[in-house]
């Protein structure tokens, strides 16, 4: 019964993002002594790494350690938890957060483009933008760009 609840509460953790990728680095004895802390958890292994030198005043470098993670780590979670509690202990995706080459610039020049040329295939777009900009895009990075263009209201 204690396999198929921990394998449930993985499943929740991998969905949320919230799974540690390293479960097996956490040493702290309070992760291996119950069924409250979960090793797993990685907000809730940040948050006792935190507390643990916050309250207990335990070396940043043992905790750090004892938690699986580098003093770097430490203080990357303990800035993102003074700035946005826990909700900052959440891991961020990677990657690019827009489509940060395409400027308004650019998409103005694919807009004109598109009603001079209404045939022009994206292949020739991101040819035309690496041309004018000397900014290399994929096709399928135009269409995604033209897609969303489309889906704000003017």
């Amino acid at each position: 019964m204690a396999d198929k609840r921990n394998s449930s509460r993985r499943q929740a953790l991998q969905q949320q993002g919230t799974l540690h990728p390293h479960p097996d680095a956490v040493t702290d004895p309070l992760f291996h002594s119950g069924e409250f802390f979960d090793p797993q958890d990685i907000v809730q292994v940040k948050y006792e790494m935190l507390r643990r030198v916050e309250t207990d005043k335990a070396p940043v470098a043992h905790a750090a350690s004892a938690f699986g993670f580098s003093r770097p780590s430490f203080y990357q979670a303990q800035a993102a938890f003074s700035k946005s509690g826990m909700v900052g202990l959440i891991p961020q995706k990677k990657g690019p957060r827009r489509a940060h080459k395409f400027s308004p610039e650019i998409l103005e020049f694919v807009a004109s483009l598109q009603v001079e040329q209404p045939d022009l295939r994206p292949a020739d777009l991101a040819q035309r933008i690496r041309k004018k900009f000397g900014v290399g895009v994929h096709p399928r990075s135009v269409e995604r760009a033209l897609a969303r263009s489309k889906k704000k209201p003017l």
